[in-house]
């Protein structure tokens, strides 16, 4: 495989997948699973080094971070925390030796089950957890410390876990500014620091709280702020603080770095979704896939697929269809599961929970099915390495 080109890494139930398209983003190339067929939640890459990592684990492998230095080719890795193996290994050395067991302590024994998100920025390594954390390494992954600022907030006692637990899945850096860094919990909300760590401040109040009315469902807008339910949220190029956010009750835009947040969601067929996509050069242009509801089935409304574009930051939308199923389509396209590359024009991707990756080369215009019956797919991010 080589190592420059385009590579979409896909992050599944049974492992990573990368597809490989070259400098012609054509010719898809499918390759995996690898990762010895960890659920994997998140996979991201490094550009300018070539290095993949991968984050996931469970119930039964405990958590941890793969790394791959060589764009794939090879991968090991770092475990954090136990899982049912380790009992079953503890109690019977034909099991120990059969999958090279050798008990030594794990850095945070069973202090969570996941790795459920990773950034990589400024030459550090995150890693989001579930239950709710937030792990730095600075070296490329091999050790890790917890960032006890956001552990201790004096919120912390007060969060609760969405339907998939309590998880911190989203992770946003500044590419200008190596201490500003926003995080994403569900259900606690969007949190900021801007010293690197050191403190942490929680970021969910409507611009308008007059808004804030006449909802009933646990993650709707109410005492003056957003909603809690954050499902995925990405900053906006530029040298501003703008943030865009699909969480479980509507899309919204944040111009202060996540201080207040205005609704922009009308326009859209529905106020829930997952992902949440913005141009590499365009602030005002960003693209999300509106499901029909969280107790409807989390499927496209209608049945009928479509990613819904904006041209003016959110103030009208437009449904982008071609090349996508209109007819009996039920999947799903969870919160990491959409993607763009920097290219000109930009490329979107996403993948679904049914195994395909979709892919658009103008901007979300058409599309094209660029990888089908691969297992669920839980996140989908793009490293290019131009020749």
């Amino acid at each position: 495989m080589s190592s420059n080109g385009m590579k979409v890494l896909i992050g599944t139930t049974k492992g990573v997948f990368l597809l490989s398209g070259g400098n012609e983003r054509t010719g898809w190339d499918v390759r995996g699973p690898f990762c010895d067929g960890w659920p994997i939640n998140h996979v991201v890459g490094d550009p300018k080094t070539g290095s993949l990592w991968a984050g996931g684990g469970g119930e039964w492998h405990g958590a941890g971070v793969w790394h791959s230095p060589d764009g794939g080719e090879t991968w090991a890795v770092t475990r954090l925390t136990r899982g049912t193996m380790d009992e079953w290994a503890a109690n019977d050395a034909d099991f120990a030796k059969a999958i090279g067991w050798s008990g030594d302590p794990l850095p945070f024994g069973n202090e969570f089950s996941q790795i459920w998100s990773l950034g990589y920025a400024h030459g550090v390594l995150y890693a989001g957890t579930k239950p709710a954390s937030l792990l730095e390494s600075r070296d490329g992954g091999k050790s890790w410390t917890r960032v006890d600022a956001l552990t201790r907030h004096p919120s912390a006692e007060a969060w609760h876990g969405g339907a998939a637990g309590l998880v911190l899945h989203t992770i946003v850096s500044d590419p200008s500014d190596p201490k500003k860094l926003w995080i994403g919990i569900s259900a606690a909300g969007v949190f900021a620091t801007e010293d690197g760590g050191a403190s942490w401040e929680r970021r969910n109040r409507l611009s308008n709280a007059e808004a804030c009315h006449g909802h009933d469902h646990p993650a709707a807008p109410r005492d003056g702020e957003i909603g809690h339910c954050v499902h995925n949220m990405m900053l906006a190029p530029g040298d501003g603080d703008l943030l865009y956010q699909q969480n479980h009750h509507g899309v919204w835009r944040s111009s202060d770095g996540g201080r207040s947040w205005d609704d922009i969601t009308e326009g859209l067929p529905s106020t829930f979704g997952f992902p949440i996509c913005v141009h590499p050069r365009d602030p005002d242009t960003l693209w999300t896939i509106p499901l029909n509801g969280d107790s409807a089935g989390r499927f496209p409304p209608d049945a009928s697929a479509a990613v819904w574009r904006s041209r003016d930051g959110g103030r009208s939308w437009q449904d982008m269809r071609e090349g996508l199923p209109q007819n009996s389509c039920y999947f799903t396209v969870l919160r990491q599961a959409m993607a763009r590359d920097a290219r000109e024009p930009a490329g979107v991707y996403f993948g679904t929970n049914s195994g395909s990756v979709f892919g658009s080369l103008n901007e979300g215009t058409s599309w094209q099915e660029m990888a089908r019956h691969l297992p669920t797919i839980l996140s989908v991010e793009v490293v290019d390495r131009q020749s």
